[in-house]
């Protein structure tokens, strides 16, 4: 009969292999920063991060002296500068604005209300640019906020060309339009998508928080397929969407175009 190996030892002071939880706490204290909550005392950063106040403070220093927090004489935390430097580093986005700014300042001159430019981050649509005229009308787009696929002009478009099995995936869910918390028809949305696909724009209209229309356009890269999606939204009584499509569809043309697409938009895609 076979003796049972011995156990490993366990090396004193080294955590098991499955992760690095100081990683994750560091993560776990940058996320508690949001739009609603810029600035954090140390307590609310420790309630926020659910991470003790001693750990918190030590962790937060470490964060503090690479600059990816800052604390100001007040006490409170905000997010810091280095962390913004490395993040406009992303290729996602870097390249991408370098070739779009030019042709959405052209939109936000002709349109004079906001231009938006979103890329796809999981099920979510992710705003990596917004020009906007002075006299725009007030919304709740900012660069780097996440706004839904379902319901919002880039979304559509996003979702319209993204692969058919995420396709089915966030038709499976229970989607509801906010903030009028009407449930989204799936029948409707798969109607929605094949249209965007076949006409290569998405025209939509919403009465709240404020009455608008979204026109919104794929952008295609090099191997074709969509990586952004660039939108104007306007007040609803100056709305257009007959002179605003082709203008969108256009600038997104142009766009793709430099990113080296050989695509025209408006052609049929695989997915359906």
């Amino acid at each position: 009969m076979t003796e049972p190996s011995p156990a490993p030892s366990r090396v004193r002071g080294r955590r098991p292999p499955q992760g690095d939880p100081v990683v994750d706490r560091a993560f776990a204290l940058l996320a508690a920063f949001d739009a609603g909550h810029r600035s954090l005392t140390l307590g609310e950063l420790s309630r926020r991060s659910g991470i003790p106040t001693s750990s918190t403070l030590r962790l937060a220093g470490r964060l503090q002296a690479w600059g990816a927090l800052e604390r100001g004489t007040d006490g409170r935390f905000t997010v810091g500068l280095r962390l913004w430097e490395v993040a406009s580093l992303a290729p996602r986005s870097q390249g991408l604005k370098q070739v779009a700014l030019p042709f959405m300042g052209d939109l936000e001159e002709v349109t004079r209300q906001h231009v938006l430019l979103a890329v796809r981050d999981g099920e979510d649509a992710l705003l990596v640019e917004r020009l906007s005229a002075h006299q725009a009308m007030p919304v709740l787009y900012r660069v780097g906020g996440r706004l839904p696929l379902h319901s919002t002009g880039v979304g559509l478009v996003l979702l319209a060309f993204a692969e058919s099995a995420f396709q089915e995936h966030m038709l499976a869910q229970p989607l509801m339009h906010q903030p009028e918390n009407v449930a989204v028809s799936p029948a409707a949305l798969r109607r929605t998508l094949a249209e965007a696909r076949r006409e290569g724009l998405v025209t939509i209209r919403r009465r709240a928080p404020q009455p608008l229309v979204s026109v919104a356009a794929p952008i295609f890269g090099a191997d074709d397929t969509a990586v952004a999606a660039l939108s104007v939204v306007v007040p609803r009584e100056n709305a257009e969407p007959r002179l605003l499509g082709p203008a969108v569809r256009t600038a997104a043309r142009s766009i793709s175009r430099g990113l080296g697409a050989r695509r025209s938009i408006g052609a049929s895609a695989s997915a359906s």
